[in-house]
């Protein structure tokens, strides 16, 4: 809202970079089998000329502690993946759309391919 509306591409790269020297801080705090996912509710790029939304993709990251490496979770179809996956994860029984990644992510293997560190 304050920079990717604002066509701010640097105060949008800052706020980033301190969102980024947190995550470790948070990282130390969850335990083993927790789950952080960090995503967003929708693409706005701030050096397209519109201020309005610019891209039909976000960014998804699902972090675990003990995932010794990182899986590609591939291009989701839905945004509902995230509520399955958590509520799968939480041992909800999920009727909803979407199509959870949790198994993926417990069984630390996955149709994704490996990612390094």
């Amino acid at each position: 809202m304050l920079f990717g509306h604002r066509n701010d591409p640097i105060g949008y790269a800052h706020h980033l970079n301190a969102i980024d020297a947190r995550l470790p801080e948070v990282m130390a705090t969850c335990g083993h089998g927790d789950l952080m996912i960090l995503t967003a509710d929708h693409g706005n790029d701030p050096t397209t000329p519109s201020t309005d939304h610019s891209r039909e993709q976000v960014p998804l990251l699902a972090w675990r502690g003990d995932l010794p490496t990182g899986l590609r979770l591939g291009v989701r179809t839905t945004f509902a993946d995230v509520a399955a996956t958590i509520a799968e994860a939480l041992g909800v029984v999920w009727s909803g759309p979407g199509k959870s990644f949790w198994t993926t992510l417990a069984t630390r293997r996955g149709a994704g391919e490996a990612v390094e560190r």
